[in-house]
């Protein structure tokens, strides 16, 4: 007797438990329901994993020398490229240089009398106008002023005298064309030897391939130019 009062208490305890469990499922479905999150569905706090400190970067070596292997945290940002008072000179004198032929080109639009004219000059200012901006950001990068302190621009080979560019300005129609064209074939002319000469003397890597493009463009209008004239 008492073995069967025994196995009923265990029987009624067990279903007063599922019966609990059972209540608690039904009301946590039906605050899920009704726009609540039951505590229990909270997500874990998501955990971050260390850094690794024993990372290894292959840093190139130079020119025939073998590449070393280096911490991390070692290698640092080299910053801009090495360049000399060379580089400098060029990007500060070649400023002034473009803003010349952008005035001569900002003239041909209303006094060129031949299309190609007026197509060259615009050419002329799509291609200087964004290189300008380029040397001075160069120059801003390195923390280097864009002015050369007591250099007189008018001595650069190519640049015209004020007398010229108010001549330039003067004239309209077919003589324009041929004095404009006489005038930017000389200025080009200037900025080729000077992108030829820093050719052998600069170090900054981004300013030799600027100078190698400058003189190739520049000779192939400087040849449209004498297309233009020998019509």
């Amino acid at each position: 007797m008492t073995d069967r009062r025994a196995r009923t208490l265990a029987i009624v305890t067990l279903a007063l438990v599922l019966t609990l469990v059972a209540v608690v499922v039904h009301r946590s479905g039906g605050d899920t329901e009704n726009g609540a999150v039951p505590a229990t569905s909270a997500s874990p706090t998501p955990t971050v994993s260390p850094v690794p400190t024993d990372l290894t970067v292959i840093a190139p070596g130079r020119p025939g020398e073998v590449a070393a292997t280096r911490a991390a945290h070692e290698v640092r940002d080299a910053g801009p490229a090495p360049h000399n008072s060379l580089d400098v000179w060029f990007v500060r004198m070649m400023i002034p240089h473009h803003a010349q032929a952008l005035a001569m080109a900002e003239l041909a639009g209303d006094r060129a009398a031949e299309p190609d004219v007026r197509a060259l000059a615009e050419r002329i200012r799509a291609s200087q106008g964004p290189e300008m901006g380029m040397m001075r950001g160069w120059l801003q990068t390195r923390g280097l002023p864009a002015q050369a302190e007591g250099h007189d621009h008018g001595t650069m080979r190519g640049m015209q005298s004020p007398e010229a560019m108010r001549r330039l300005a003067a004239t309209t129609g077919p003589d324009f064309d041929r004095l404009f064209v006489r005038m930017m074939t000389e200025h080009h002319e200037g900025a080729i030897e000077m992108a030829t000469n820093l050719l052998t003397v600069g170090s900054d890597l981004t300013l030799n391939e600027f100078a190698t493009s400058l003189a190739t463009e520049q000779t192939v209008e400087i040849d449209r130019m004498r297309e233009v004239l020998a019509r």
